[in-house]
């Protein structure tokens, strides 16, 4: 059974920083690319973040460059999210997903909130 556990959202004030993890079981991990997307309310779910399966190559969206690191444990079968010098534009669900080889599966965890409030 899949299974992608996001964990470590919380609320924060400005310049807060959160890490957040994505623990995943059920497939091969280290075969997965891993992407963090994010979900504001009344908004479309964006792109924030994403690493190859190797764990090179991370892109992250413009709006969280220098401020987000994408990692990842291959050992462990988690992703990271740090998130330092957090906004309130910041505030959503951030949901894991893990994308196969050939784009012939992808998965989704349940998400976690992130506030952003002083």
């Amino acid at each position: 059974q899949v299974q992608l556990v996001e964990s470590g959202g919380g609320s924060v004030q400005p310049g807060g920083s959160l890490r957040l993890s994505c623990a995943a079981s059920g497939f091969t991990f280290s075969t997965y690319v891993m992407r963090w997307y994010r979900q504001a309310p009344g908004k479309e779910r964006e792109l924030v973040a994403a690493i190859s399966s190797s764990g090179g190559s991370p892109n992250y969206a413009d709006s969280v460059k220098g401020r987000f690191t994408i990692s990842r444990d291959n050992g462990k079968n988690t992703v990271y999210l740090q998130m330092n010098s957090l906004k309130p534009e910041d505030t959503a669900v951030y949901y894991c997903n893990a994308l196969g080889p050939l784009f012939l599966s992808a998965y989704w965890g349940q998400g976690t909130q992130v506030t952003v409030s002083s």
